[in-house]
C-alpha cells in the first residue's frame, strides 16, 4: 500500500458537481492498494499516518502529530499511486489491486485510522470520478510505502 500525505489548511472532494466531503486543517491522504497488500499493510500505514509528526509545535518545529494538532483527515482512494512509468510514457496500472482487493483494504484503512484518531475520517467515494481541492500547508507532502517501510 502507498500513501501520499499532504498537510493541508483545507481540502474537499466534489463528485458530479456537488460537495461530497471536506475538512479544515489536517491531512489529505491519497491511498493506493497493490494486489499483495494485506491487513498488515493497513495497520502499518494507519499507525504511521496518525503518529506522523508534521505539524508545528509552539516553537515552530514539526513535532506534533495530527491528533495533537487537532487536525482532521480526508482519505481518498487513488489507484494511480500504484502506476509504473518504467517503460514508455504511458503509465501502467498493473500494480494496482483489483476492486475486490482494493476496496476492502481502503475501507479497512479508513476505519483503522478513525479508530486510532478516535474520530471519523472523511472520504471520497471509491471508484468515482472526483475533483479534489486542497490548500497545501507548507507545502508538506510525504510519501509512505508499506512494502519499503518508507
Amino acid at each position: 500500500m502507498r500513501l501520499l500525505v499532504q498537510r493541508v489548511r483545507r481540502a474537499s472532494v466534489d463528485i458530479d458537481g456537488r460537495r461530497f466531503s471536506e475538512i479544515g486543517a489536517g491531512l489529505l491522504v491519497f491511498v493506493g492498494v497493490g494486489p499483495d497488500d494485506t491487513q498488515e499493510d493497513v495497520e502499518y500505514l494507519a499507525g504511521k499516518l496518525v503518529r506522523l509528526r508534521i505539524f508545528d509545535d509552539e516553537a515552530g518545529v514539526m513535532n506534533l502529530d495530527v491528533r495533537q494538532a487537532g487536525g482532521e483527515v480526508l482519505a481518498v482512494s487513488q489507484f494511480t499511486l500504484m502506476a509504473s512509468t518504467r517503460k514508455g510514457n504511458r503509465p501502467s496500472y498493473i500494480g494496482a489491486a483489483p476492486e475486490a482487493v482494493s476496496r476492502p483494504l481502503y475501507e479497512a484503512f479508513v476505519r483503522r485510522a478513525g479508530e486510532l484518531l478516535d474520530r471519523p475520517v472523511a472520504t471520497g467515494r471509491f471508484g468515482a470520478d472526483m475533483q479534489v481541492s486542497l490548500v497545501n500547508d507548507g507545502p508538506v507532502t510525504i510519501w509512505i510505502d508499506s512494502k519499503n517501510k518508507e
